[in-house]
């Protein structure tokens, strides 16, 4: 069998369908999600611990015995999808060991008939009051979902709400004694750090792994991939785990179990929990409107790599660099243009897009805000006041052209093909029909744009200059006499910049 890597959400799915039939699997699409509805409790937030970890052993028993009365099972159920093609056969765990008796039945049901599917997750109580966070994917259109918690107590549980974007869930169970913890700060977390993560693992029983944090910031770009920010540990996570609570040493929730890498759809080492700081905003979002408010700077930003500091002339690579801004959003009435290249926002370095997206939401629309921007090698300061985010367009793929533009036996040819770009191509591509540039039907795998141009790219600058002709684009890259060259592309309807190294041939 072929390896190959896959990034998958940790929960684990068993498709029923009829009586005795189980098995586990990892979390998958559903339907038929009631719509979550706001509860505003008067009851308290999470409690401070007041334990003390006794220290002087070997053993990191007293920490979990303050964690694991927090975390619990999710159980979610719902109705598959009508149409059965969109289904798979499910991963029959048990079935491995004991052997799969023969169904003479299997096949046969009647039509319009759709099975249930129970979907199994870990979730951390942090309320005492029975607030439980939980992973978006674990509860997706379930109509009915319970926890079980380390007491003997099963409880059904209240969907208050849920965030595709950040992959969180917020449940609601009634109740008292509720054991919760406390939620720490997931910026004062350093790789290195030794953590425990905590869950339920294919349905074993309550377990309690060890690691470390081997990597903050990091971006999968799996489900949604809207707001990411993941703390990276090698603390073994399996299905199941998905909602789980990661901990440090102190006993504080400081990420939300999530996602791994794998190329055996089980723990190699590389699992992926959302920060606790991020899960602060979205359970208070959750709590008070159902729903959670972001705000956004209206720019398309890329990561400064060493290439394009080189291209914009900067010292060294950091930031982020603006391709495009959005009309009339709050980066244009605050006077930002493209090309600038931003440094840090209220005081904090910008590491890479990530950074500057997940800080930027997290201010709230309406607040205030701080940029250091480098314009023209000229470091200013730009006061912003963001606005309330809107859901991302996904343009449709385009492919090829009508003419052959290029110029292969130019010294400073880039090695592409290309065709002028008409209203009609425009509209195959999926950008706006008025968009200027020159679309790229062709790339050679042993020319200088091999690595970074792709066919139904739209090239619409060259060094700054427009450029909507072929004949703008050959005369452009003459004048560059095969050195550096910064493109400005539309590729699938977001303008990012391209810079292509000299031609050393």
């Amino acid at each position: 069998m072929k390896s190959f890597v896959r990034l998958t959400p940790r929960a684990a799915r068993a498709w029923v369908a009829g009586i005795g039939a189980a098995g586990l699997i990892g979390g998958a699409a559903w339907s038929g999600l009631a719509t979550p509805h706001a509860e505003t409790p008067a009851a308290q937030t999470s409690t401070s611990i007041a334990h003390t970890i006794a220290g002087g052993r070997d053993s990191y028993a007293d920490v979990v015995d303050i964690v694991s009365p927090a975390v619990v099972t999710v159980h979610a159920t719902g109705r598959a999808r009508a149409s059965q093609t969109q289904f798979e056969t499910p991963d029959d765990f048990f079935g491995q060991f004991f052997g799969r008796p023969g169904n003479p039945f299997e096949g046969q049901e009647r039509p319009g008939r759709r099975p249930r599917q129970t979907a199994l997750g870990s979730g951390v109580v942090v309320t005492s009051d029975g607030y439980v966070l939980t992973n978006n994917h674990v509860i997706d259109s379930a109509d009915a979902v319970s926890i079980d918690l380390t007491d003997g107590r099963t409880l059904e549980a209240k969907v208050v709400g849920a965030d595709k974007a950040s992959d969180l869930a917020l449940l609601k169970v009634a109740g008292t004694n509720f054991h919760s913890l406390t939620l720490g700060d997931s910026e004062a977390v350093k790789v290195g750090d030794v953590v425990l993560a905590v869950g339920n693992p294919l349905n074993v029983g309550q377990t309690v792994t060890m690691g470390i944090i081997s990597a903050k910031g990091r971006s999968t770009g799996v489900g949604d991939g809207s707001y990411e920010d993941f703390l990276q540990t090698d603390a073994p996570i399996n299905h199941g785990n998905s909602g789980g609570a990661l901990v440090n040493m102190k006993g504080e929730l400081i990420g939300i179990n999530s996602q791994i890498v794998s190329v055996s759809d089980g723990n190699i080492g590389i699992g992926f929990a959302i920060p606790a700081n991020m899960a602060r905003h979205v359970m208070t979002d959750l709590r008070t409107n159902g729903k959670v408010t972001r705000a956004q700077l209206g720019v398309t930003v890329q990561t400064v790599s060493p290439d394009l500091a080189e291209s914009l002339g900067l010292k060294d690579a950091r930031g982020v660099v603006v391709s495009s801004v959005a009309s009339g959003s709050a980066a244009e009435k605050a006077g930002l243009k493209r090309g600038d290249v931003i440094t840090a926002l209220n005081g904090q370095p910008v590491r890479d897009m990530n950074t500057l997206r997940n800080r930027v939401a997290d201010a709230g629309p309406g607040s205030a805000a701080e940029l250091k921007v480098v314009r023209d090698g000229a470091e200013k300061q730009v006061q912003v006041t963001l606005d309330a985010a809107e859901s991302r367009r996904t343009s449709r793929d385009g492919d090829g052209g009508e003419s052959d533009g290029s110029a292969k036996n130019n010294h400073a040819a880039l090695g592409i093909t290309v065709a002028p770009l008409t209203p009609e191509l425009a509209g195959q591509l999926g950008i706006k029909r008025d968009t200027k540039g020159i679309v790229v039907r062709d790339v050679d795998p042993d020319g200088r744009a091999a690595d970074v141009l792709r066919p139904g790219d739209v090239i619409q600058e060259v060094n700054r200059r427009p450029v909507d002709s072929v004949d703008a684009l050959r005369s452009a890259l003459r004048e560059t006499g095969g050195k550096a060259v910064l493109l400005l592309v539309n590729r699938r309807g977001s303008d990012i910049f391209v810079p292509v190294k000299p031609n050393n041939g």
